[in-house]
Formats: structure tokens, C-alpha cells, sequence
């Protein structure tokens, strides 16, 4: 296992002065950047060809549906399979995706189906980002470095998720769908040139087929018994089924309810990333002397109540706003939904329990279909408030039960 020694200085120049670290960093910039940029080209490309908010949201939901249906066995596989050779794998399907959908809007050929086909084969890709690459992260450097690693790296998926939006709607705008895949093909190819340079070894068992469902069981069981890990996938379940989804109709918010050009929606799905960004920064000189539970939790509120208040807002600046505040707390309650999984997970099981953090992050398509056809039947403003409101109850109950669980475990330690 790759890894900086006990004596590494604590420091940004620590960091990146280890390079398997400064590669899977920038490995994430790539494809995390791609894989908002995609988003939002996908969504504009639909909404202009259909009109309907149901079918941006199918397109969107095809990125996440692996998440949630391969999510758990991509946890068992990466213990058995080098998950270098399986990062590599996946920019490889990725690019050669991108190339396909470009080549269709260059013949005039693409439809909405063709990409939420490249949507669900990205998504397969996605959901071993947790199992792999992220735990990579945490792996690549010593104790005292890890949970400012993961904050660097969830600043820069911030970044990346502020960049991606806004030149997507740029590039859409005075290019179309083939300039844009064009370009998420090209950056694809840097990411897995990135891939090849990284020096990588792992301990690994066996994988037998039959092994999967007892594998699989374990790690619920663990997760199940552990007070820190259940709490992490309650609230994560909470966020990507009710919270995450209003991003798919962002492009509807924007163009239908604020009335702006696709530059302008770009700009409104960048905002909760230039939040985020922000809050990353905070966190990675140091962050708040406050509980994981506390920040997770407590992130998880501020989003979903700004999230509830965009759509309301009198003016599209407000909105903007609005939604940056929220990627403040989003920065919180991301680092801590990986950083406590990692440093709380005895090694043996850590890349299952990863798993299922991905499959409750996978939980959500489901939610994005459930706002698409709330959006068609009540309309996008009003769906983003009933799905925002039941979301926040369901995590300020989830916030109060684990602190319960945390007085009970203390109380029996005691």
C-alpha cells in the first residue's frame, strides 16, 4: 500500500509533495468536472429536444442508477481486484463513451436515449469512485494526513463541480452536445494517462462468486451494530433520495422559472459548487473543532433549507446565493460522509462498508425520477419544495437518533 511515512509533515506541501496523492487528486479534477459538465449538457440537449422536465430527469437518474444497482458488489470486487487496474478500466469506457455521443451530435443522429445510455455506462464507472479512487485517497497518505486529504479532495470535486456547469452552459450554448463531448472525451483521455503514471499495490483475497452475498451481509451487519456508520448512511440515503435531486431540474428552474440563457443556468448549478468550495477551503486549513455528526448533520440542514428557499427566490442573483450558502454546508456533510467511514472502518471490511456508502448514494435515481414527476404534475418550483421539506425533517430526525445512539454507547462504556 502506498503511503507517506509517520515523520510526513502535516501541510498542503505534505500533501502534495506525496505523489500518489497529487495523481489521484488530479485524476478526481478530471472526471469529477466531466461528470458535472455532462450532466448539465445532457439536461439542456434533452430539455431542448422534449420540453419536459420528467425527461431531463430519466437522462439525469441513467448517471446514478448503477450507484444504487452495483454500488455494493463494486465494494466487494475492488477487495479482490487491484483498484488500479480498475480506475483504469473506467476512463477507458468513459472516453470511448464520449466519443460515441459526440459522433452522433456530429451526424445529426443523437437523441436523449443515446445519452442516458452513455449516462448509465459513466454511472457504472461512478459507482466504483468510492471503493476506489476515494479510498485511494485515504490510503496514500499517513494517519494525521487523511482527513485533510479527503477535504482537499472534496474541495476540488467542489471545484470541479463548480467549473463543469458553467462551461458546459457555455460551451452548449455556441457549440452544442458534439462540442461538449468532444471535450469530456479529451479530458477523460488526460485522466487515464494520469492512471498508467500511478504507483499502486494492494493486499488482496480472492473473489469467489458465491462469496458475494455473505460478504455483502457482513458488512450490513457491521454497519447495522456501529453507531458512527449507521448514522453516515442514514443521512446519506436522506441527502441523494430527497436533497441532490433538484439538480435535475436546475435547467427548468433556470430557463422556465428565472427565464435565463443556458450561460445563466450553468452559472445556477455552479453556485452550491462555489459554496462548497469555499467551505472546502475552510475546512482543509483546519476546519471547526465540532463533531463529524455535528458537521455532517448539520451541513446536511443548511443545504436542504437553501435548496428550499432557491426556487422562491424574487430575483435570479438571490437564487444564486442561495444555493452557494447551501454548498457551505454541502462541504461539511461530504467530507465527513467519507472521512468517518474511513477512519472508523477496521481495513478488512472498509472497502464493503464503502459500497454500501455508495449504493445509499445511488439511492439517488430514485429520487430524481420521484421530483421529475412531481415537476410534470405540480411543476419544478413546487417540487423542489415538497421534496426539500420532507428531506429536512427526515434529517434533523436522523441527526436526533444518532445522537441518542452516541449517549446509549457512552452510557454502556461508562
Amino acid at each position: 500500500m502506498t503511503s507517506s511515512g509517520s515523520g510526513e509533515p502535516a501541510g498542503l506541501r505534505a500533501l502534495f509533495g506525496n505523489g500518489a496523492f497529487a495523481r489521484l487528486w488530479a485524476i478526481g479534477g478530471c472526471v469529477n468536472t466531466m461528470r458535472w459538465f455532462e450532466l448539465l449538457s445532457a439536461a439542456l440537449f434533452t430539455l431542448d429536444v422534449t420540453g419536459s422536465g420528467l425527461a431531463v430527469a430519466v437522462v439525469s437518474a441513467a448517471r446514478t442508477m448503477p450507484m444504487l444497482m452495483f454500488g455494493a458488489f463494486s465494494g466487494v470486487l475492488t477487495e479482490a481486484v487491484n483498484r488500479k487496474h480498475v480506475l483504469q478500466i473506467g476512463q477507458i469506457l468513459t472516453c470511448l463513451s464520449a466519443v460515441a455521443i459526440a459522433a452522433l451530435a456530429l451526424l445529426g443522429l443523437a437523441r436523449p436515449w443515446h445519452l442516458a445510455v452513455s449516462s448509465f455506462v459513466t454511472g457504472m464507472v461512478w459507482s466504483t469512485e468510492m471503493a476506489t479512487r476515494r479510498r485511494m485517497v485515504g490510503e496514500s497518505v499517513a494517519g494525521p494526513l487523511v482527513s485533510r486529504a479527503l477535504a482537499m479532495d472534496t474541495m476540488s470535486n467542489s471545484l470541479a463541480r463548480l467549473a463543469g456547469p458553467i462551461a458546459a452552459g457555455m460551451l452548449y450554448q455556441h457549440t452544442g452536445l458534439a462540442g461538449c463531448f468532444l471535450v469530456s472525451a479529451g479530458v477523460y483521455a488526460v485522466g487515464g494517462a494520469l492512471v498508467f503514471g500511478l504507483k499502486y499495490s494492494q493486499q488482496s483475497r480472492p473473489f469467489v462468486v458465491s462469496q458475494v452475498p455473505r460478504d455483502l451481509a457482513e458488512g450490513i451487519a457491521f454497519a447495522r451494530k456501529d453507531t458512527t456508520i449507521a448514522g453516515v448512511l442514514a443521512v446519506t440515503i436522506a441527502m441523494n433520495l430527497l436533497c441532490f435531486p433538484y439538480s435535475a431540474l436546475v435547467a427548468p428552474i433556470g430557463r422556465q422559472v428565472f427565464m435565463v440563457s443556458p450561460t445563466m443556468v450553468g452559472l445556477l448549478a455552479a453556485s452550491e459548487s462555489f459554496g462548497s468550495f469555499i467551505g472546502g477551503i475552510w475546512l482543509t486549513s483546519g476546519g471547526p473543532k465540532l463533531s463529524g455528526r455535528v458537521l455532517m448533520v448539520g451541513g446536511a440542514l443548511i443545504l436542504t433549507g437553501c435548496v428550499f428557499l432557491m426556487p422562491l427566490a424574487p430575483a435570479f442573483p438571490l437564487a444564486c446565493a442561495l444555493l452557494a450558502i447551501g454548498g457551505f454546508g454541502q462541504s461539511a456533510f461530504a467530507n465527513m460522509q467519507t472521512s468517518l467511514v474511513v477512519l472508523h472502518a477496521p481495513g478488512h471490511i472498509r472497502s464493503r462498508l464503502m459500497g454500501l456508502l455508495t449504493v445509499c448514494i445511488g439511492m439517488g435515481p430514485l429520487g430524481i425520477l420521484l421530483v421529475g414527476f412531481l415537476a410534470d404534475i405540480l411543476g419544478p418550483m413546487r417540487a423542489i419544495n415538497l421534496i426539500e421539506a420532507v428531506c429536512f425533517v427526515w434529517v434533523a430526525w436522523c441527526g436526533w437518533r444518532w445522537r441518542q445512539w452516541e449517549k446509549a454507547d457512552a452510557a454502556k462504556v461508562g
